[in-house]
């Protein structure tokens, strides 16, 4: 699909260079049109976005997810202000903080938690945007 855009976008520009020159207009296939709203669209609305988040938390076997849901509400309980999250993705349970743009903040909070947490890690993941800047 990417190289079939590119190649539209390559035809495209060659009639534009051309219309430049000699005045001519173009007409298009309005898909087109259809194609870059919807591109627009998506990114707008996107809802998660690539980022960092610090796992403090990886088990698997008996009783991992009561483990795993334990060490997620001792974080809420010291850090309410931050989002935690549980996932499971087979064998093992793990929990997450924080929505992190770099990872040099996410090193940043390691260092913050690190008494409590000292096999915590940085991880890339997708993250919640951060909400907008109120005026």
């Amino acid at each position: 699909m990417k190289s079939y855009l590119f190649g539209l976008l390559l035809f495209f520009t060659g009639f534009i260079a051309v219309a430049q020159d000699s005045g001519a207009e173009i007409i298009a296939d309005p898909r087109i049109d259809q194609l870059v709203a919807k591109h627009i669209y998506l990114n707008q609305h996107q809802s998660t976005l690539d980022g960092w988040r610090v796992q403090i938390f990886f088990d698997s076997g008996a009783n991992s997810k009561k483990r795993a849901t334990d060490a997620l509400n001792h974080f809420n309980y010291l850090h309410p202000d931050l989002n935690a999250y549980l996932s499971f993705k087979e064998p093992y349970y793990r929990v997450r903080v924080g929505d992190f743009r770099t990872r040099l903040e996410a090193e940043g909070f390691i260092k913050s938690v690190q008494a409590d947490y000292p096999n915590s890690f940085a991880v890339a993941d997708k993250i919640n945007p951060p909400p907008p800047a109120k005026d």
